[in-house]
């Protein structure tokens, strides 16, 4: 990790998803001050029109780039159940429809995984950051974990899919785990070890 000056004091992070604001927060630490979209009277809707994580991620980043004079990141990220050829991926927050909620994809993925059994239930949570400043995407960030879908929920900590997720080397739901074990071992938390040890801090515009 660099050293601690040119670590950015101040990081906006592109969404207004407060459970993933606070996950972010935590997995950080006190090395960056964060703030969210909500910094940003009146920025509108980013529509995610990219056909992966990447693509997506750049995507808002950029977007809030464009209002924000400082370091911007944003994450898209989403579950790949295998027996679905990848699905919900990119889809994972809209699954179940234009207003999707947590229950309502929850309920669909378990509906369409009815007939599958075992090993074929296999599935990852993957996670793309987007790194911006001053309109450009300086680095991209990625991590992923593997597992299985269970046939019901369990467990009540976490959001989105946790409480369907067993992540590989355990037996208990990322919503079972609860946050000191989960955000050790996510997607999400591998994916923000990359962007802590990112080399580059000191030599990127400012």
């Amino acid at each position: 990790m660099p050293h601690a000056d040119p670590i950015p004091t101040h990081l906006l992070i592109s969404t207004r998803n407060a459970h993933k604001v606070d996950e972010i927060r935590e997995i950080l630490g006190s090395d960056f001050i964060i703030s969210d979209l909500s910094a940003l009277s009146g920025f509108p809707e980013v529509e995610e029109t990219g056909s992966t994580f990447q693509e997506n991620a750049a995507i808002k980043a950029l977007a809030a780039s464009a209002r924000f004079d400082g370091w911007v990141i944003a994450d898209d990220s989403g579950l790949e159940v295998d027996a679905l050829n990848g699905a919900p991926g990119v889809r994972s927050a809209r699954f179940s429809g234009d207003y999707a909620t947590d229950a309502s994809n929850r309920a669909l993925l378990l509906e369409k995984l009815l007939s599958v059994r075992g090993k074929a239930r296999s599935a990852r949570f993957r996670c793309v950051i987007a790194l911006a400043r001053q309109g450009e995407i300086l680095a991209n960030f990625s991590g992923s974990v593997e597992g299985i879908i269970i046939p019901q929920e369990k467990g009540t900590g976490g959001f989105g899919y946790d409480s369907l997720f067993v992540p590989e080397g355990h037996c208990e739901t990322f919503a079972q785990l609860g946050a000191n074990i989960k955000n050790t071992l996510s997607h999400r938390a591998r994916a923000l070890a990359e962007l802590k040890n990112w080399p580059n801090w000191d030599t990127a515009p400012v």
